[in-house]
Order: C-alpha cells, then sequence, then structure tokens
C-alpha cells in the first residue's frame, strides 16, 4: 500500500500515521521527522535545513524532493509506505507521481482527517498548554489554518480528481478515528 495522509496541524496524522503503517507493515514517513533528525544530528542537509528555516522560509522543493526521494529508495519502504508532510505543493505531487513511475510504481490512495476548525483550534491550545509552547497562541494557530487550507486544497482538489481521495472524519476517540481509517482504505 502506497498512501499519503493529509490534515490540518492538529488533525492527528502523527498518531494515525503510527497505526496505519503498523496495520499495513510499512515505514510512517515524515518529512518533518527527517528535517528535525537531520537538524539533531548536524549533517550537511540539517544544517542547511536549519539555516532556511531560522529565516522564515521553507524548505524548496528541491531539497524535500530529493529527501523523499532517498527515503522511498530504502528497503523498508518497497512494499509501501505512507507518507505525512508530502507532498504539499502540486510541484511536489509531480515529482512525487515521476519518482514513482521510476518504478513502476502509484499512490493508492490518500487519506484526507477532516476535522473543524474550532476543533483544531481547541486541540492545539491544548496541547500547547501542556507542552510549554508559548509561541502557539491562538492567532498563529489560526494563521497556519489558512496557510494549510490555502496549499492544502489544490493537492485534494487533484487527487479527487485522480479518485484516490478518502476524506475521514478526524473527530472524536483516537481508536474511533483509527476504525474510521482502516475501514474507508479498505473499501
Amino acid at each position: 500500500m502506497r498512501l499519503i495522509i493529509l490534515g490540518p496541524p492538529g488533525a492527528g496524522k502523527g498518531t494515525q500515521a503510527g497505526r496505519i503503517a503498523e496495520h499495513y507493515g510499512i515505514p510512517a514517513i515524515s518529512t518533518g521527522d527527517i528535517f528535525r533528525a537531520n537538524i539533531k544530528n548536524e549533517t550537511e542537509l540539517g544544517l542547511q535545513v536549519k539555516e532556511i528555516l531560522a529565516s522564515g522560509g521553507y524548505v524548496s522543493d528541491d531539497i524535500t524532493n530529493a529527501i523523499v526521494e532517498d527515503r522511498l529508495a530504502q528497503d523498508d519502504a518497497a512494499p509501501g509506505f505512507l507518507l505525512d508532510g508530502y507532498p504539499r505543493t502540486t510541484a511536489q505531487v509531480t515529482a512525487l507521481d515521476a519518482m514513482l513511475a521510476k518504478a513502476d510504481h502509484s499512490i493508492d490512495k490518500v487519506l484526507e482527517l477532516v476535522v473543524d476548525d474550532e476543533v483544531v483550534v481547541q486541540r492545539l491550545l491544548k496541547r500547547a498548554e501542556l507542552e510549554g509552547r508559548v509561541d502557539d497562541t491562538e492567532e498563529v494557530i489560526r494563521e497556519r489554518m489558512a496557510i494549510y487550507h490555502r496549499e492544502t486544497k489544490p493537492l485534494s482538489d487533484a487527487y479527487g480528481e485522480r479518485n484516490l481521495l478518502v476524506q475521514v472524519d478526524g473527530e472524536g476517540e483516537v481508536d474511533e478515528v483509527a476504525e474510521r481509517i482502516v475501514a474507508a482504505l479498505g473499501a
């Protein structure tokens, strides 16, 4: 199974990605985790990414595509994978299609966790309080939500046109959401 998971910050993508990966016996690949690991280990890539993020910029499609292509070439991703945080742009969708086509593969399904904006805002405010994230104010969270909607809508539309998009209600208990996801992916 070759999957992508989409959803706003706070929708539970990370939590559900681990469960989905375990269910299908595939790795959950998070570009954010890859970036953070490289920054922590001070690799050449990590130093490059740290500098970009420190200046408030976005990691370029070229760098992100190269990281994903390298990760998908690893043995554990041969039977399938779940991508979390990639693709984020239509250019990345095109790049991913090209990467997979080289191996005569394609995406099987794109899962989108749908959660009401107000629920997400409350979840993220609670997480900020619990984890001491003083920068995660309501204003910042709402701006992140607006960016997510702007940038992700074209991806949802593109995958919807290909009949690959599966939308699942991401509200409720973790186990309930997980059951909905497995049922939706099995359909």
